[in-house]
């Protein structure tokens, strides 16, 4: 085993935060790995760098990324080249000079017409099992020395780490390789139902065009306009994220717009407003269903003219900003009911994205989910060595979601800690039978002559009481927002 002390300590400073950096957000894994490869070929002022990652189901090494113009990737049986003599012996190989060594495979010059002359390869990997090997090739000004043997064996191990805060893991910590568990970091899910997802995703990413995310509560429709954004060319400015249920009736054009000293009672001092904050970046309206009417016109305006004037302020502030939107709610059922403006809808949906609830991506899915999620839940409580056992998976696969993927996490998260043995069984879930949808519930009586607002205002309590207080799926199953049914309720 190599000494890994000498290592350049600014070199891979700045590479391994760059990479913290990006293993915080949803970018594509395409994307992660070739920064990734950019910079390790950087820090070794080498010509190339490839990250080479071994598939569990075939055993191939396949390079995800390499910095080649001339072919998208390659695939190695495990043990051809140097690359695969690395996978297979687990250790460093320093070639001097490539077109003697017998382990050097031509084929790939060959067919790109590039020439390796000098090639340094170190294994990815962790304490179960080897999960990929880096390659670098063409230190410029001569061979690679021992610095950099323990540099790259170094950084391998680092890779190592982060593949594991990935969707690229392994399918179990013993198990070999690595299995592509979505092609966007941070977002498990690779079922049929969510490859129009992807698709969407990265042409919208491409673009500066308005973005409308629909579908259900709890299916993931942040994680998808946050994965929008990290793969843009505004990744590098914020995020700028407005929940409009969570916006308080009277401060809603302030929060949105901003407003200038003494605009109002209380305002000592100008404040920067949303969609200021978000010029050169990303303006997210989670839940653009519960926007009030009036804020409905001034935010058309941002769309159409990126204009708008901050609360007590005559000055007309322009914003470079790209808007992207979420809901769960009909919003064509709004238009028709006079609840949101038609020009503002049309507005929002020029590319518009549906995220299918969970009961629609399969079987297959929901498992691969819940194993994540237990991983994740396990190592945050530390309480290492939990599986779920038969009848656990037979319960999670058997239950309708719906809550859909939040649920889902509640549930995992929920046995983690209760769990009293590292067997996880349908107990632990804390999983109920399936509701029976409105039109089944109990009945509500409430006598004649009350005024309308007081039977809502029971209607709604009833809805509340019958969904255990939950008040998102109450809000959802009346088809209106958190703002009004807290409304209606008198709260």
């Amino acid at each position: 085993m190599i000494d890994c002390g000498p290592v350049p300590r600014d070199r891979r400073l700045s590479l391994l935060l760059d990479l913290g950096a990006m293993l915080a957000r949803e970018v594509s894994l395409d994307a992660l790995l070739t920064t990734l490869g950019r910079r390790i070929a950087e820090a070794l002022e080498a010509d190339r760098a490839t990250v080479y990652l071994v598939e569990a189901e075939t055993g191939e090494l396949r390079s995800h990324v390499a910095d080649l113009p001339e072919i998208p990737e390659i695939r190695l049986p495990r043990g051809k080249g140097v690359a695969g003599w690395v996978a297979e012996s687990g250790e460093v190989v320093n070639v001097r000079d490539a077109a003697r060594d017998p382990r050097f495979y031509a084929a790939i010059d060959a067919t790109t017409g590039y020439v390796t002359r000098t090639l340094l390869a170190a294994p990815i990997r962790d304490p179960h099992a080897i999960r990929g090997v880096v390659q670098v090739l063409n230190k410029r000004g001569g061979p690679f020395d021992e610095e950099d043997e323990a540099f790259c064996l170094a950084l391998a191990a680092q890779v190592a780490q982060a593949l594991d805060a990935t969707t690229l893991r392994a399918a179990r910590p013993d198990g070999p390789g690595v299995t592509l568990r979505g092609p966007i970091n941070r977002i498990v899910g690779a079922s049929p139902a969510l490859e129009q997802v992807y698709a969407l995703v990265r042409r919208a990413a491409g673009t500066d065009a308005t973005v409308l995310l629909t579908g259900e509560t709890g299916v993931g429709k942040g994680l998808f306009a946050r994965a929008i954004h990290a793969n843009s060319r505004r990744e590098d400015r914020a995020l700028v994220t407005v929940d409009c249920t969570t916006l308080p009736a009277a401060l809603v054009e302030s929060e949105l717009f901003g407003h200038e000293r003494g605009a109002f009672t209380g305002a000592d001092r100008r404040v920067v407003g949303k969609v200021e904050a978000a010029d050169g970046g990303t303006l997210f309206l989670d839940e653009i269903g519960e926007l009030p009417a009036p804020m409905q016109a001034k935010l058309l305006r941002v769309l159409q003219d990126r204009a708008f004037e901050r609360v007590g302020g005559r000055e007309t502030l322009r914003a470079d900003l790209r808007v992207i939107a979420a809901t769960h709610r009909d919003l064509t059922a709004l238009v028709a009911r006079g609840e949101f403006r038609e020009d503002l809808y049309y507005r929002l949906r020029v590319v518009e994205i549906h995220v299918p609830p969970l009961r629609a991506r399969g079987q297959a899915e929901i498992v691969t989910l819940a194993r994540h999620f237990l991983d994740l839940y396990a190592r945050r409580h530390h309480r290492p060595g939990l599986s779920l056992g038969e009848p656990a998976l037979a319960a999670l696969v058997g239950h309708p979601w719906p809550g859909n993927v939040r649920e889902l996490e509640h549930a995992i998260e929920r046995a983690v800690v209760v769990a009293e043995t590292d067997t996880l069984g349908p107990a632990d879930l804390g999983l109920r039978s399936a509701r029976v949808e409105p039109e089944g519930r109990r009945a509500v009586s409430v006598p004649l002559g009350l005024p309308l607002e007081e039977v809502e205002r029971r209607y709604v309590e009833a809805t509340l009481e019958d969904l255990d207080g939950n008040v998102s799926r109450a809000a959802e199953t009346l088809r209106i927002g958190r703002n009004t049914l807290k409304r209606k309720r008198g709260s």
